[in-house]
């Protein structure tokens, strides 16, 4: 199975170039590190960056300037800084062309939640609602368990939703998925080492497996 740095890895496959992204805190963020030479696309936060590098090296560091995540994070040549008011006005506009996020549970009609669970204080959803109410393509960088083994694909969210029938895809550490328009999970590749039959048994969601299923290429 992977770790985080290879879901990172292979998501990085889903851009294209020109696309404008916004990396939710977590797994997502990585993806930055591991963007295709050959494309050009343009890392967006909320809190008000555009044009986002990979992550600094030590002697990079520069503490004033951090993702909606907090972290430390370099700028490319042509970047830009501004209001947080400016980036969600990208966001709620519909000019973000891929958000990644991360998620606590994602249901087979494509529900999210990624912000609360009951009894643990939170300060809020911050971005992530508006990310889902306004993008057309939203992929999940997630676990495909809890630390308690259990199925975080499932047949209806269990923790309060962030967003609706929002997602379209999921990669795992376990595999690669469609969230399909009728309801439904597609298995579309398999982590290096992991069998269909040990997918099966961690989707609690309906799982759909159609033909060989090839493992993920990430080099």
């Amino acid at each position: 199975m992977l770790d985080k740095h290879g879901i990172a890895k292979r998501i990085a496959k889903e851009l294209e170039d020109g696309f404008y992204v916004n990396l939710g805190i977590g797994i997502p963020t990585l993806v930055a590190n591991y963007i295709p030479s050959d494309i050009d696309v343009v890392l967006q936060s909320e809190n008000g960056l555009l044009g986002i590098g990979p992550f600094p090296t030590e002697d990079e560091v520069d503490a004033d300037l951090i993702n909606a995540g907090k972290q430390t994070v370099s700028m490319l040549a042509g970047s830009s800084l501004f209001s947080s008011a400016e980036s969600f006005a990208m966001i709620r506009g519909g000019h973000i062309d891929l958000t990644i996020l991360g998620a606590m549970e994602v249901s087979e009609n494509g529900d999210i939640a990624n912000w609360k669970i009951p009894g643990k204080m939170v300060k809020g959803m911050g971005g992530a609602m508006d990310l889902v109410a306004s993008a057309d393509n939203i992929i999940v960088a997630m676990q495909h368990c809890s630390k308690s083994g259990q199925s975080k694909l499932l047949p209806k969210c269990t923790l309060p939703i962030t967003g609706v029938n929002c997602v379209k895809k999921i990669v795992t550490n376990l595999a690669v998925l469609d969230v399909l328009p009728e309801g439904g999970f597609k298995l579309l590749e398999r982590a290096p080492g992991v069998s269909v039959e040990e997918i099966k048994e961690v989707t609690a969601g309906k799982l759909i497996v159609e033909g060989e299923i090839p493992e993920m290429q990430l080099d």
